[in-house]
């Protein structure tokens, strides 16, 4: 689960987007693992915020610091394709992403256009997938993942939560 989603105080500007029905509910029934790409990457709190800027139309998004310009994008992949594995070790059974996030958002991430640090340049296309979120989807391609905004409603959650011990069931064995 991303990290700032648990209440970690690890979001750019030194926030959290703690979400308690997830805490509270889901971390009453299962071990909820904290995950954040950018901190883990190196990052550091307060950093500098990031955002995909699309540079070769069709191609990947790159991960850019949007003030400095500075890219992260092959660290973040590099440090991604290491903390799946790391993940694989663990018997995951579902994942929950914060949506939005250019490292974990897992739909309709903002892409900017242009070169270097989008100071007003341009308006954000909505098609883009955080970079280790589309890490750990081709990873895992069947774990069941989801935003946190997704799961407020109570029949979204319900059904991701049979997809989750579905899941375990399949790859982990039956939940105990």
């Amino acid at each position: 689960m991303s990290s700032c989603l648990l209440g970690e105080t690890v979001r750019w500007d030194g926030g959290h987007k703690r979400e308690d029905f997830l805490v509270d509910g889901l971390g009453a029934r299962a071990k909820l693992i904290p995950v954040c790409p950018e901190m883990e990457l190196g990052l550091g709190v307060p950093r500098e915020p990031i955002r995909l800027v699309d540079t070769v139309p069709g191609g990947a998004p790159r991960l850019v610091a949007e003030t400095s310009g500075r890219d992260h994008s092959q660290a973040m992949r590099a440090f991604a394709a290491g903390r799946v594995r790391e993940l694989a070790r663990l018997s995951l059974s579902g994942f929950i992403l914060k949506r939005g996030s250019p490292s974990c958002g897992l739909v309709a991430v903002p892409v900017w256009p242009g070169e270097g640090p989008p100071e007003g340049e341009g308006v954000p296309s909505p098609k883009g997938r955080g970079l280790f979120a589309a890490v750990l989807k081709d990873a895992f391609p069947e774990l069941p993942m989801e935003e946190e905004h997704r799961l407020r409603d109570p029949a979204r959650r319900e059904a991701w939560m049979t997809r989750v011990l579905a899941y375990h069931r399949r790859f982990c064995g039956e939940p105990s």
